[in-house]
């Protein structure tokens, strides 16, 4: 596997917390503690251009087409943005503590809370339908198989939600699926597994078949040796389903193959020029893998397998 970092893109004021798809798959959106929406260019990097300012940290980002854009804040606030008409930029104040997440299913927007709570919105117009404490504790990060209808929902409860994506029917709860806050869970292309992570550093895959089985991950590493030194932030697959990325507060990101489970590459300050605090968010493009972090920078990769 060869690994080549193609750029640096720098800007930002503040820690970079959120990656987006932008208005084509040549473009990316990143946000953060500047309050900054900035959407770069992968064939000319150098500079980004700036899309929307918030008044406060932004921890969450999500495109709905290449003109709507949705983020969320450190305050519970939940901004509706249009590139095309800012009068119709709407911050909505709605969870009682920061947005953690927010996905777009295609005909809903799902916004997980720092409050417990998770909202249902009309996607097209912005307007929350319902919304429920589904735990006592943060929610994290929301995941969305379409093949199963299906959400799951990672929480600062240690445990893993599993939700009929239309009656929100609560099918099932991975309790204690990890020792601490889950941070990040994402299906696989298939549906077949759900991978997740969390700040005890580990990357744990569930069979769905039969939730309550844990599929050890393969590494170089003894079993029992956790994915990372640190929290496990988030986990992407490649566009083409063979890789998945992790990222973390251990300063790497890591490329494993998705069939086995295999570690296959560490990517790091010292061998790789990577970041030197937090990985925080990876997004997958074609033929580009981008990674954001504390260190305020966002760094594009070309992955070869």
């Amino acid at each position: 596997m060869q690994i080549e970092k193609i750029h640096t893109c720098t800007g930002h004021r503040a820690a970079v917390y959120a990656l987006a798809t932008g208005k084509d798959e040549r473009h990316f959106l990143s946000a953060g503690g500047d309050g900054w929406v900035v959407e770069w260019n992968l064939d000319d990097p150098e500079t980004g251009q700036l899309v929307a300012s918030v008044e406060t940290q932004v921890f969450s980002l999500c495109a709905l087409d290449a003109n709507r854009l949705v983020a969320g804040n450190m305050n519970g606030g939940v901004h509706w943005i249009d590139r095309n008409d800012p009068e119709k930029t709407r911050n909505i104040r709605h969870h009682n503590k920061g947005v953690y997440h927010i996905l777009d299913t295609g005909k809903w927007v799902f916004t997980a809370g720092g409050d417990g709570i998770l909202t249902r919105w009309n996607r097209e117009s912005g307007s929350s339908v319902e919304s429920f404490q589904l735990s006592n504790q943060a929610l994290r990060a929301i995941a969305f198989s379409y093949k199963r209808k299906e959400l799951a929902v990672g929480a600062s409860d240690n445990s893993i939600y599993f939700l009929d994506v239309e009656t929100l029917e609560l099918k099932g709860i991975l309790k204690d699926a990890h020792a601490n806050s889950i941070f990040t869970v994402v299906y696989s292309p298939d549906s077949q597994y759900l991978l997740s992570g969390g700040r005890d550093a580990l990357l744990k895959v569930w069979e769905l078949e039969n939730p309550q089985s844990e599929i050890p991950y393969l590494s170089p590493l003894s079993p029992e040796h956790p994915a990372h030194l640190f929290t496990v932030n988030h986990i992407v697959f490649s566009s083409d389903g063979r890789l998945f990325a992790t990222a973390s507060r251990d300063k790497t990101l890591k490329i494993w193959d998705a069939h086995t489970f295999r570690l296959l590459k560490v990517i790091d300050t010292i061998r790789y020029g990577g970041h030197i605090n937090s990985v925080n968010r990876l997004l997958w493009l074609p033929g580009c893998l981008v990674s954001c972090s504390d260190d305020r920078t966002m760094m594009l990769w070309r992955v070869v397998n």
